[in-house]
């Protein structure tokens, strides 16, 4: 086997994973960020705010994340009448749809905390917006680390869907090197060591963290 066609084309793979992580990250800011808001809707007692996230959650759950890639670099431009780069469409798909697994994890985590914690903080002045945010959401982000650094590791396995539409992302690089070497076996198996590697480090540290609060407890 050819294992330098690893090292002639280095540059130009990492440059792909760099546009992995970058595609990650932005998802998972923007999805956690729609995902709390969307998760205190589905607590809200106000069906103006329960429905909508609700319907929302379970439209995105049931939806494969291929389709609305699709949809976002298709259907949006259309829309609008403008064209969209094959970057944004992958966040703004990626934002929409991982929201929806991270609403229900904040969810969860809200519902852990014990309602006695609630009922004291409103004793004390508290509105709903401070007990929220000075209360609940400090110690139920602590719960949900866990759970959170899983998802976001499916989400980074999942960027790969990206390359459907053509973003140059770090299995779409190997593909085109494929294409250009012939040299299949080498190149999907350094894929593959690649996202075993990143993969592995984060179940660690999800492991690490979920230790550690079953150890406080």
């Amino acid at each position: 086997m050819d294992w330098e066609v690893i090292s002639r084309n280095l540059e130009f793979l990492l440059g792909g994973l760099v546009v992995t992580f970058q595609l990650a990250a932005i998802a998972l800011a923007g999805g956690l960020f729609l995902g709390i808001i969307l998760g205190l809707a589905r607590l809200s007692s106000n069906r103006f705010f329960y429905y909508p996230a609700t319907a929302y959650i379970h439209f995105f759950r049931s939806q494969p994340l291929i389709l609305i890639i699709f949809w976002f670099y298709f259907f949006v431009p259309i829309l609008f009448g403008k064209p969209m780069s094959a970057f944004i469409a992958a966040v703004i798909a990626f934002i929409a749809f991982e929201a929806a697994y991270f609403a229900e994890i904040i969810r969860g985590g809200i519902q852990s905390i014990p309602n006695g914690q609630v009922q004291a903080a409103y004793s004390t002045g508290m509105r709903y917006h401070q007990v929220m945010i000075h209360v609940v959401l400090p110690q139920a982000l602590k719960n949900m680390v866990p759970a959170l650094i899983t998802q976001s590791i499916v989400l980074l396995q999942d960027t790969s869907l990206a390359y459907v539409i053509g973003l140059h992302e770090f299995l779409r690089r190997t593909s085109l090197v494929d294409n250009r070497e012939f040299r299949s076996v080498e190149l999907y198996l350094f894929a593959a060591g690649v996202y075993l590697v990143i993969c592995f480090v984060l179940s660690i540290l999800a492991r690490r963290l979920e230790h550690k609060k079953y150890k406080r407890v």
